[in-house]
């Protein structure tokens, strides 16, 4: 097989892994995690595609929707397969620098975190979701 195998039961999602510079100006950077009520969990933002639209834009808009922030989108990321309720669903990541906003707490992410590499490891409720965050270190421009 080659390339991803879509079916029409697979449910397509799309998000980032957001950072920043961290604000001390030691050069390190911070990551985004935001808290789902729903699901009571720690994730980075994303969510579902809606009809006809295109992964890298749905990450964007859920990165705003989620956390209030504007990004620009980088490296893509490993996408996440797993299964939901015996669907299965595929996530694609990109790597996004924050550019500015301000979060409000809302129906869907009730709290945001920006935490250093190391916290954001541990935070993660899903150890899977710790795969995107490998990639997005090992592509992060800095020293």
């Amino acid at each position: 097989m080659s390339g991803p195998q879509h079916t029409a039961s697979t449910i397509r999602a799309a998000g980032c892994v957001l950072w920043r510079r961290a604000p001390d100006g030691g050069g390190g950077v911070e990551v985004c995690l935001v808290h789902r009520p729903r699901y009571d969990d720690w994730s980075f933002p994303k969510g579902k595609l809606k009809r006809d639209e295109e992964p890298l834009a749905a990450a964007v808009r859920e990165v705003l929707e989620e956390t209030g922030h504007h990004c620009v989108p980088g490296a893509p990321l490993p996408t996440a397969r797993y299964l939901v309720d015996g669907r299965p669903k595929e996530v694609a990541y990109w790597a996004a620098e924050a550019t500015g906003g301000a979060f409000e707490a809302n129906d869907e992410v009730d709290r945001l975190l920006w935490l250093t590499p190391e916290a954001t490891r541990v935070r993660l409720t899903q150890p899977r979701d710790r795969e995107q965050l490998t990639a997005l270190l090992a592509v992060l421009p800095h020293s």
